[in-house]
């Protein structure tokens, strides 16, 4: 039975969660995030490895601690996040800290609590983790974060392997930086890492890139610098419309058929891939507006509550739930009740609808909530999980009150 129908998330009605617990609304399955991890689980189960879930792509503490549960570890990029990893019961010694950026009271905090490994991304970086790890005689693991200069084929704003893009070290340069990790006395160097991009769905780009990151991994062993695992990031897609991306068994697969070396640890960050199919924004129609030849749909929803459509061009499938809808169907822009014409979260969509239907926009458990704001002043929308038949509020409905309650008036 699927986790999600059109009418109903595990064993509850949509109806009822709209009923109890208003819209716009966040909608998490914990049965499909438990498969969509155990798929990643299963498929490198003969091999060592660990799964280091993509914190960014939801980082609700409920989410978080349905996977550690699992023995997931995370990857993170700030130290907000890995505050969220420990309170959702996380262990520290699985956590990879990436990012360009890491300032040093994160630097000392992740120190402090004994994370994993640092995907190292700059020079800077490397000179910077070593001087406050001698100040606190700590020893940090580190992996040095390679560019491989690898189309992903996917959008813009989401490749990060091109040498235009700001993460990671050349190829030519990283060679002289394990050199240099290797003489520094805090460091103890573990890993090389990658990471190309978001919503993959061909195989080729993975491919390109393992082939590089193998063929350095073998390089550096013959110059004695010897590591413990190689880091793959995450990247797979999903499926949002016709998309057809790599289940996770041909992915490992396809990776694992061209590693010679059994003893080396693979590590990979999915994020998209365990928990976007893994929720659904549920949504109610407002009202239908027509204007000259086209018609809208204005719905209780809207950009900052789900900007992926705007940002990123993305075609969520927008599911009603009323299948028994007497309306005729029509073609309808879903757009929210925000002062953008960027507003909207669905075009040119046949539906039949009415007003006071209930809609479900797809795909949305990753980089939904994660990325949604309060423009227009607009509190942000609660997050259930369903576990069968009990939902389980997991963040509650934003008050009025609290938009402003940090804020000041000048004396």
């Amino acid at each position: 039975m699927p986790h999600f129908s059109d009418t109903h998330v595990e064993s509850l009605p949509f109806a009822e969660l709209a009923e109890r617990f208003g819209t716009p609304l966040y909608v998490y399955s914990r049965a499909a995030l438990t498969q969509h991890f155990l798929a990643f689980q299963q498929a490198l189960s003969h091999r060592p490895h660990q799964i280091c879930y993509a914190v960014k792509a939801n980082a609700n503490i409920a989410v978080l601690n349905v996977l550690a549960r699992l023995g997931a570890g995370f990857d993170i990029v700030s130290r907000g996040e890995l505050e969220r990893v420990l309170a959702a019961g996380g262990m520290p010694e699985k956590v990879v800290f990436s990012g360009v950026g890491k300032l040093d009271h994160e630097i000392e905090r992740a120190l402090a609590v004994g994370i994993g490994c640092f995907n190292v991304e700059s020079a800077f970086e490397l000179t910077q983790l070593n001087s406050i790890a001698t100040g606190m005689q700590k020893t940090a693991n580190i992996a040095i974060r390679i560019n491989p200069d690898i189309d992903a084929q996917t959008h813009p704003y989401i490749s990060t392997g091109l040498k235009e893009n700001k993460f990671g070290i050349p190829w030519r340069e990283a060679f002289a930086l394990y050199e240099k990790a290797s003489r520094m006395p805090n460091i103890n160097t573990v890993g090389l890492a990658c990471h190309i991009g978001s919503q993959l769905t061909q195989l080729a780009p993975f491919i390109e890139t393992f082939d590089q990151m193998y063929t350095y991994y073998l390089a550096l062993k013959n110059a004695g610098i010897l590591l413990k695992h190689i880091d793959l990031g995450g990247g797979l897609g999903v499926c949002y419309q016709q998309e057809i991306p790599p289940t996770p068994q041909a992915y490992v697969a396809a990776l694992l058929a061209r590693m010679t070396d059994p003893s080396v640890e693979i590590l990979i960050s999915p994020g998209r891939a365990i928990a976007a199919n893994a929720g659904v924004l549920l949504t109610r129609v407002i009202h239908l507006k027509q204007v000259a030849d086209k018609n809208f749909a204005v719905v209780d929803a809207a950009m900052n509550d789900l900007i992926r459509p705007a940002l990123y061009q993305i075609e969520h499938a927008i599911v009603p739930v009323n299948t028994q809808s007497n309306a005729p169907k029509r073609r309808y822009d879903i757009v929210g009740p925000i002062c953008e014409t960027g507003d909207f979260l669905g075009k040119n969509r046949d539906l039949a609808l009415e007003p006071g239907d209930l809609l479900t926009i797809r795909a949305a458990g990753a980089y939904g909530f994660s990325m949604s704001s309060h423009y227009n002043s607009r509190p942000s929308a609660a997050e259930i999980m369903v576990d069968q038949a009990q939902a389980y509020v997991v963040r509650d409905r934003e008050t009025l009150a609290s938009l402003f309650a940090g804020e000041h008036c000048l004396p």
